[in-house]
């Protein structure tokens, strides 16, 4: 029982791992440019399509260009749509948003098809590792490591560097850093790119995993929309400790109790909203209250 416990918690923070990717490309946009932006999972599906097509024509090396195309799509997209909203009521960044989910979603289809398509992951990282009691696939075990990789670069960027200094002060007085002589307008979309590109880090990391389907990114906005309502919206820190439990439960759950699966988060999510009504380590937003 101890051995399938442990298997069990390992294989719900490769989980909850990539539910932190795309819950922190959420919590960034959000948290930094006010935008609940509900195409995230079409992001993430467009890194997995883009991993897929790459691969075919060049081979694994070419697989890390799939999140810079993808984070240049979310610039265009903030350019032509997002920048628009800004002033706007939430509702309408949603309406607009999810109406984006759909386009990209439709592109998918009409580009790669309906039908959903396997990926194999690297030669090299294929069978098992085995430490004591954990039993551990190379990938899955490859895949913990590379998301908390992401984790602290990212960490690094938005705490140690200039530009995630000016990304942070932007997200609490704008108008002060615009005094400053700071193009504001192309720091929020060079933070919408990022958002976006983390997304579709998380899509190439869970291609070997998942099926690619249009449909999977039903499968990533919801865990991550349930992970930013747990740590609270526009918290960093939060989105990983909530990620983290959301993987080893579901992961517990489908082990234990698989009819139970599908809705475990949601329980798990109204729990702790009825304890802390901001979450984990959420701030208060005022103008969302």
């Amino acid at each position: 029982m101890l051995e399938i416990v442990l298997s069990q918690v390992v294989s719900g923070l490769v989980l909850g791992g990539l539910y932190v990717l795309i819950a922190i490309g959420l919590s960034i946009i959000f948290g930094l440019l006010g935008i609940v932006n509900f195409a995230h999972g079409a992001f993430f599906t467009l890194g997995a399509y883009l991993a897929l097509t790459l691969y075919q024509y060049f081979g694994w090396p070419a697989v890390i260009l799939a999140p810079v195309a993808v984070g240049t799509i979310g610039m265009v997209a903030e350019r032509l749509l997002i920048q628009r909203l800004y002033d706007k009521e939430p509702l309408i960044s949603l309406i607009v948003t999810f109406a984006l989910a759909l386009l990209i979603e439709a592109s998918v289809r009409l580009i790669w098809g309906g039908i959903g398509q396997p990926f194999n992951p690297p030669a090299a990282l294929s069978g098992f590792l085995i430490w004591g009691p954990i039993l551990i696939t190379k990938y899955r075990f490859s895949v913990l490591l590379a998301t908390a990789a992401v984790l602290l670069l990212l960490w690094l960027f938005l705490e140690k560097t200039r530009f995630g200094r000016i990304l942070r002060a932007g997200s609490r007085d704008p108008e002060m850093v615009g005094l400053l002589g700071i193009n504001l307008p192309r720091v929020l979309t060079w933070v919408f790119g990022l958002g976006c590109a983390i997304s579709g880090i998380a899509g190439v990391l869970a291609a070997p995993l998942w099926t690619i389907t249009p449909s999977m990114a039903t499968n990533a906005i919801m865990p991550a929309f349930v992970v930013v309502a747990i740590g609270g919206l526009g918290s960093f820190a939060g989105a990983v400790i909530a990620g983290l439990l959301v993987g080893v439960v579901i992961a517990l759950t489908i082990q234990f109790y698989p009819a139970a699966s599908g809705a475990v988060m949601y329980l798990f999510m109204a729990l702790m909203l009825l304890l802390r009504p901001r979450g984990l380590l959420g701030e208060r937003w005022e103008r969302f209250e």
